[in-house]
């Protein structure tokens, strides 16, 4: 979607549909897919899947903001043997916070920045101990 068009449709709400999420995940994850340090880990990874990851986000993200248990899954598993590190984690926070801070403006909004902040400081603090401890996660 270009640039203008999403200003357009962006009325700087707050987070609080179905729509809302689909908006945010799917403007998050095009920037994202361009990014030079995190777009080739998830395009790598996700090669012609897209469909289909981002409806496990849309359910994931619609988990975490709006309360409507739509998502099963352990989400740090999959992440676990990407290879990506603390540069990765804040690439991935700083595009998915400017992407929320373009896109609504609200206490749901914050909410989503500081859940992806604990996200990102758990995933990193499970590598680090799996990593020291040479063990692997559970499935």
């Amino acid at each position: 979607m270009q640039e203008a068009r999403l200003q357009q449709l962006v009325g700087n709400d707050d987070i609080g549909t179905l729509a809302d999420v689909r908006l945010l995940v799917d403007t998050f994850y095009g920037r994202a897919r361009q990014d030079e340090l995190i777009g080739p880990v998830f395009n790598n990874t996700i090669q012609d899947r897209w469909p289909e990851h981002l409806e496990k986000l849309y359910r994931f993200w619609q988990t975490i903001l709006l309360g409507e248990r739509t998502y099963q899954g352990a989400p740090f598993i999959p992440h676990f043997p990407l290879g990506i590190d603390e540069r990765h984690f804040n690439r991935w926070l700083m595009v998915f916070q400017a992407t929320i801070d373009e896109l609504f403006a609200g206490p749901k909004a914050e909410e989503a920045k500081q859940r992806a902040g604990m996200m990102a400081q758990m995933f990193q603090y499970k590598m680090a101990t799996h990593a020291r401890m040479g063990t692997t996660p559970l499935r």
